[in-house]
């Protein structure tokens, strides 16, 4: 079972002609990866408009098929028909490039993760690189939605996605260079193979180091942030600017927009999986026998399930929140971790790093936090009902 779809694509690829066999093989994994993360897509939709009814004491889709289920057919079939409507002063050609720019790479991202053992699809010596550089195409389809509308919301609403993206990209890079300097390799297969093993019944999973637990958690708020995930979902301040840069867009390109932040959800979700969970390791010894995609797709399900109940219980940030929270604590704590990860490493094994490093981390947690919230003027506030 581990082994089938492995199997099963080099039954595939054996129908097609010698010289042709390369090729095929990589048209199989594209259509996997493809069909793969679009049906997440689709369930991933319909379990978070479920889930945030529940916590806000509401229903959530019930009406389309049983319990609701069929939803993600419906809304999919009324973006497909819906009218395309496109500005008269609009520039069409960018216009039409920027949700595409969004999408592709996204999917390019995932060719790099490992979600299963021997399932790869590519498999890159430079795999982390190859992620944040494809992914920083984002910035370009942002910035290519907002100013191909002419207009000003739209473009205001780029301004402040770049602003946003560009900011949090930076310790969400810092905070995986640990993981890089402790495995000794950019590939993400070398990153799982060296935290496989057990000891004393735990896995060897970076997340369970300090400064695996610190970076863990840095990438997971960038990646929310880079994500726009809430709280970080100023781009589409609905109060202020409409819906952000992707306004003027309709049917099927709006989806277009939708999907790639969701595709770039679960990929920023799969590489967090791969560098500080273990990948597709199991989490005990004796669980082993379940297939490795499942621990994969277990995993990455519950960073999702984190993402939506992150949605549903904080508000919004300022934008100065944002920026400060940024730049003050996020990029200082990164390049601190790198340090704390270094002294890790040259202490050797023992209970006298776990001790240093931890109160490193933790001091550094402690002084940078209060210098973030000094200026904050935060008060005791009165809770009034009507009665």
């Amino acid at each position: 079972m581990d082994q089938l779809f492995v199997t099963l694509k080099h039954w595939l690829a054996d129908f097609a002609a010698p010289g042709w066999q390369p090729i095929f093989s990589a048209l199989l994994s594209i259509a996997a990866i493809i069909g793969t993360f679009a049906s997440l897509f689709a369930l991933t939709t319909l379990l978070e408009r479920k889930g945030l009814g529940r916590m806000q004491n509401r229903y959530g889709p019930n009406r389309v098929g049983p319990c609701g289920l069929l939803q993600p057919l419906a809304d999919g079939v009324k973006s497909l028909t819906k009218e395309d409507l496109v500005p008269a002063a609009a520039d069409r050609w960018v216009f039409f490039m920027a949700p595409l720019t969004l999408v592709v790479p996204a999917f390019l991202a995932l060719a790099v993760l490992p979600v299963g053992r021997n399932m790869t699809a590519v498999d890159l010596d430079s795999g982390v690189l190859f992620f944040f550089a494809v992914g920083a195409a984002s910035e370009v389809a942002v910035f290519m939605a907002g100013w191909s509308s002419r207009n000003k919301y739209s473009l205001l609403g780029a301004m402040r996605a770049i602003a946003q993206m560009v900011s949090y990209e930076v310790p969400l890079i810092l905070s995986a260079v640990p993981v890089v300097m402790m495995t000794g390799s950019l590939s993400t297969d070398a990153i799982v193979a060296a935290q496989a093993g057990y000891a004393c019944g735990l896995p060897n999973w970076y997340v369970l180091t300090p400064w695996g637990l610190a970076g863990f958690l840095l990438f997971l708020i960038a990646a929310m942030a880079e994500c726009n995930r809430s709280p970080f979902d100023l781009p589409e301040g609905e109060s202020e600017i409409i819906a952000g840069y992707y306004v003027e867009y309709s049917g099927f390109k709006f989806a277009l927009f939708f999907l790639g932040e969701y595709i770039g959800m679960f990929a920023v979700s799969g590489l967090a999986v791969t560098l500080f969970l273990g990948g597709w390791q199991a989490p005990f010894a004796f669980l082993t026998w379940l297939p490795s995609y499942a621990w994969f797709f277990g995993k990455l399900l519950a960073l999702i399930a984190l993402f939506i109940w992150v949605r549903g219980t904080l508000p919004r940030l300022r934008m100065d929140q944002l920026m400060n929270l940024a730049w003050k604590f996020m990029l200082p704590m990164a390049l601190l971790n790198i340090a704390v990860a270094g002294l890790w490493y040259f202490t050797g094994p023992g209970w006298a790093r776990w001790l240093t490093c931890s109160l490193v981390v933790g001091g550094a947690y402690l002084v940078l936090g209060r210098a973030l919230l000094s200026g904050a003027h935060l008060g005791p506030r009165a809770y009034r009902y009507a009665e």
